[in-house]
């Protein structure tokens, strides 16, 4: 169970990642990209004619909301084929300047809520993907590592932002020379942790290694080694971000006591109640 306060805080955490934290940001297309990028976790859009190798999520966003029960701008709906409605970036920032998405970005910002329980749901529908996609030998031991990301304190966030921000890790499209950097392939290099709270710590180290194993097998022209500071300062916020009342150090100074072992506890997720079994070995 995710508790109102803890979507609340991921959509937060996010919204600080993906766009400083700014409104201005919910609108966004980067220079050198073939699409815009909208909301707080910076959803994907393409236009009509362009299908990139990454994961499409900005329609996805606003199906998920609209079958949420939240009522979209009408404009959402008129746009031909639901695809991105601009050529390219100089014509999209143009109606940005003009003010005429004005309305997408205020949508956006009154919406967090609903796009961090996207975000969440994207999570727990990648999970089955994920163990499909992996061996059958090594499926039992992500499976344990998930459950200690998990139960442990924070351990959500963690998860929920890294296959936001680097995918599931299941497509051949997002693959340099055969290496993959998604959420697959962190679990896959990440130590088994001695007891829960040392997971997000080991998560951590594993994501390191595999964005730098991604950038050593970029393609020069990409230059995606400008972008690897930002994306180590990123994971490095799973550390220091352990759930609503913080990290454990601010939890000491506040004078709550730490959490017991997994052993001793009675609110531990079980694994079987997200992850549907049928198809996937243990």
């Amino acid at each position: 169970m995710v508790f109102p306060q803890e979507v609340e805080l991921i959509g937060e955490l996010i919204f600080q990642n993906e766009c400083s934290g700014k409104e201005s940001k919910l609108l966004t297309w980067n220079e050198g990209e073939d699409f815009p990028s909208f909301g707080i976790g910076h959803f994907i859009w393409y236009p009509a004619g362009e299908k990139g190798p990454f994961h499409e999520s900005f329609p996805m966003l606003m199906a998920f909301m609209q079958k949420s029960g939240v009522e979209l701008p009408e404009w959402f709906n008129s746009v031909p084929g639901k695809h991105a409605p601009w050529k390219n970036r100089e014509d999209f920032l143009k109606t940005v300047l003009a003010g005429e998405l004005d309305f997408l970005r205020d949508f956006l910002a009154q919406t967090k809520i609903s796009q961090a329980q996207f975000l969440i749901d994207r999570f727990r529908q990648a999970i089955p993907k994920i163990l499909e996609t992996a061996p059958s030998s090594s499926r039992e031991q992500l499976r344990q590592k998930l459950f200690f990301l998990l139960n442990a304190s924070g351990g959500l966030y963690p998860l929920v932002d890294y296959v936001n921000s680097s995918g599931e890790g299941t497509l051949e499209t997002e693959r340099y020379q055969g290496y993959g950097w998604g959420l697959l392939q962190v679990l896959e290099e990440m130590r088994m942790p001695a007891d829960g709270q040392d997971s997000v710590a080991e998560f951590v180290k594993a994501a390191e290694t595999v964005l730098q194993r991604r950038v050593d097998h970029s393609p020069p022209e990409r230059n995606e080694i400008r972008w690897l500071p930002g994306w180590k300062n990123r994971v490095r916020t799973y550390l220091t971000a352990q759930g609503p009342e913080g990290s454990k150090a601010v939890r000491a100074l506040n004078g709550a006591p730490d959490e017991p072992p997994l052993s001793e506890r009675t609110d531990l997720i079980n694994l079987d109640e997200i992850i549907p079994q049928a198809g996937i070995g243990r």
